[in-house]
């Protein structure tokens, strides 16, 4: 339950290796809406997991942060942060962007993050539905490289966590036709009243 009253209750919580993760559902009530943009959103093929994947790009679309601060949808991100904070450090984003995942593509494992920076990554899954046999799960690793959490993109879902824990968003299975778009906030950790 988070202290802070204006922060968003996590319907999930978890930790790996100290890290927190937390899971919000039903949040999001217009999400056939953000789908419907995205379907015609200019995508290129720029987006890397880490230095050593570089070869192989997956398509991505850059939001404006000045326009992402007007949109309901960080709001709602917002309000899901605010758990996170401690005496003294607050979060700010510093990059939005969409990924777009269909079946064949090549996704790799990678951190958002160096482990003392405790950025957070606000992911959010904009699908109308999803099916189970789908796949398209993402994954997340603890220190041993072993799967920690699992989570399955459901339509609306936000996903909170420390950048440094270690993930990967699985592409679709052969039987799926829907694009899987993944939304993601990126937030600097910043002592409270270093700036906006």
């Amino acid at each position: 339950m988070p202290s802070n009253p204006a922060a968003l209750a996590a319907s999930r919580e978890f930790e790996i290796d100290g890290r927190p993760l937390r899971v919000f559902d039903g949040q999001l009530g217009n999400v056939g809406d953000y789908v419907q943009g995205l379907a015609r959103a200019a995508f290129t093929r720029t987006e890397i997991a880490r230095p050593e994947t570089a070869e192989y790009k997956h398509w991505a679309t850059e939001i404006k942060l000045e326009a992402l601060v007007h949109q309901p949808i960080f709001e709602l991100t917002r309000r899901a942060v605010l758990a996170f904070t401690s005496t003294g450090f607050g979060y700010r984003p510093y990059r939005a962007y969409t990924n777009v995942a269909s079946y064949g593509d090549m996704l790799f494992t990678h951190t958002d993050c160096l482990p003392d920076q405790h950025d957070l990554t606000a992911l959010w899954y904009l699908c109308e539905r999803w099916d189970l046999e789908w796949g398209g799960e993402t994954m997340f690793y603890d220190s041993q490289d072993e799967v920690a959490v699992a989570l399955t993109p459901k339509p609306g879902r936000l996903v909170v966590f420390d950048g440094a824990i270690k993930h990967v968003g699985r592409p679709p299975s052969r039987i799926c036709y829907t694009p899987r778009y993944t939304f993601a906030i990126k937030f600097e950790r910043v002592a409270i009243g270093s700036g906006p």
